[in-house]
């Protein structure tokens, strides 16, 4: 083993871990006076790893534990831009509160880097060690406002069942050692391939249930509305971009390259899981009157749509989920960006019922939260469509009709909620409008996502050549 080759081989998160000490540092010295040059610090880092990442070639270390391929370049990448606009919406949000910390953005860094590992970990070992590492970031992150009940409240929850979700995960993976004789990814594949047995299934399943919890799907998705809800503007965007990406990458990884040779063992598992979330996502944010709330509802929708992909077990399931991701993560960044402006008197909105008239009020304002509103919709000619569309393609081609037809048939009714934005942003009798100053970055953020939605319709190709390049990694 070439710890000196190894060592190169994690250079981006070794460039996070280093730099988030040194900013800790410095943080702890300057106290929050330098919270703004900590958060440039801290973005300048992510796109250095973002550049490290994006010359990478393919390579393993510590004796196959992490590996660098295309599936990896291509989340970490998407991670990378995620948590950096986080930051930057944070660093506006919490200047216009006057409740800067320098800690935000050290945290998030860190959770980054628990994402960057657990997206490279070819071992269940390595895996479980950076779920953890993002999980600790994140379970201060839910609870980063401390004057605020539902924060804490939100971080409580959030840290109790993560716990519980962490011990299913741990009982799978023991399973799943116990009846192969090893965590390493392709050991298990060749022992999974020879035969399978009782006993690993049960393993595969409570893997499963531990991997749901993390992106929030049914019937372990208790804790999102109430995370999502009481976490800040930008902190719950973090945890519906990066987080979300990342805890997908670990779904696939984790399921895709072990069990590549038992699609059929797991394959049901997934279908019901992503069916269960669909439809409850379609249903349950209907009666929502908070715009975080009702984010959080479609949130546990779009990872049904999207477990359709994995569900496929294909490369070109695995494409369509990649592509959908990359979606997810653009609109919802824009989605967010427009929730941390909608502010009165200084105070920060969140019903629904506030948008009222704001196609009078802020007319350009309101075409780009209309926009990024049909995105989410799966309506044409948005990226959201196309996304969809290439998911539900590929579960089709799968042979998995009835649950591509059921998961079309939420998604339809799920437009409503989004509709009805739309028409109190345009038919209702005004209100005040909002204050002005939404932030240079915030603004840019929201206005970079909607032009983003609007392209990708119309020049699809380029993220599909390199969604499919990813997804092929996996089965190479």
């Amino acid at each position: 083993m070439n710890l000196q080759a190894d060592l190169l081989v994690l250079l981006p998160e070794l460039t996070l871990a280093v730099g988030a000490m040194v900013l800790l540092i410095g943080g702890v010295v300057g106290g929050d006076r330098t919270t703004g040059t900590v958060s440039w610090l801290a973005i300048l880092l992510l796109a250095t790893a973002g550049i490290i990442v994006y010359r990478d070639a393919p390579a393993s270390a510590f004796g196959g534990a992490f590996v660098v391929d295309g599936f990896a370049r291509f989340v970490k990448l998407l991670i990378l831009t995620g948590s950096a606009l986080c930051i930057l919406m944070a660093k506006e949000f919490f200047d216009r509160d006057k409740r800067v910390r320098f800690e935000l953005p050290i945290i998030m860094l860190l959770a980054t880097l628990g994402m960057l590992l657990m997206v490279s970990a070819s071992s269940f070992i390595a895996l479980y060690m950076g779920l953890e590492l993002q999980s600790l970031a994140l379970y201060v992150l839910a609870a980063f406002n401390r004057d605020s009940l539902r924060s804490t409240e939100a971080g409580l929850k959030y840290f109790v069942l993560g716990a519980l979700s962490s011990g299913m995960l741990l009982y799978g993976i023991s399973l799943i050692y116990g009846f192969t004789g090893s965590t390493e990814f392709a050991v298990i594949a060749h022992a999974a391939g020879s035969g399978f047995n009782l006993g690993l299934i049960f393993g595969i399943v409570f893997l499963v249930a531990g991997l749901a919890f993390k992106v929030g799907a049914v019937p372990f998705h208790m804790w999102t509305p109430d995370v999502y809800e009481g976490a800040p503007t930008p902190v719950t965007a973090f945890f519906v971009t990066a987080a979300k990406v990342a805890a997908f990458a670990l779904f696939i990884r984790a399921i895709i390259v072990p069990f590549v040779h038992s699609v059929h063992e797991w394959q049901q598992i997934i279908i019901v899981v992503s069916v269960l979330s669909s439809v409850l996502g379609a249903v349950a944010a209907i009666g929502q009157t908070n715009i975080k709330r009702l984010l959080a509802y479609s949130s546990i929708g779009h990872v049904g749509y999207a477990l359709l992909g994995l569900a496929a077990g294909s490369a070109y399931g695995i494409q369509g989920m990649l592509l959908y991701l990359a979606f997810y993560l653009v609109t919802n960044l824009g989605m967010f960006a427009c929730v941390a402006a909608m502010r009165r008197n200084g105070e920060s909105i969140e019903d629904i019922r506030d948008l009222a008239g704001l196609s009078r009020t802020a007319p350009h304002y309101a075409f780009a939260f209309a926009a990024l509103t049909l995105s989410l919709a799966g309506l044409p000619p948005l990226a959201g469509f196309a996304a969809k569309f290439y998911v539900f393609g590929a579960a089709m081609q799968a042979g998995l009709i009835i649950p591509a037809v059921i998961n079309v048939v939420a998604s339809v009714a799920g437009a409503f909620y989004y509709l009805r934005i739309l028409q109190i942003m345009y038919f209702d009798d005004p209100k005040p409008a909002f204050d002005r100053g939404t932030g240079a970055g915030t603004a840019a953020v929201m206005w970079a996502a909607t032009a983003v939605s609007i392209v990708f319709f119309f020049i699809p190709g380029p993220a599909i050549a390199v969604a499919g390049q990813a997804a092929q990694a996996l089965f190479s």
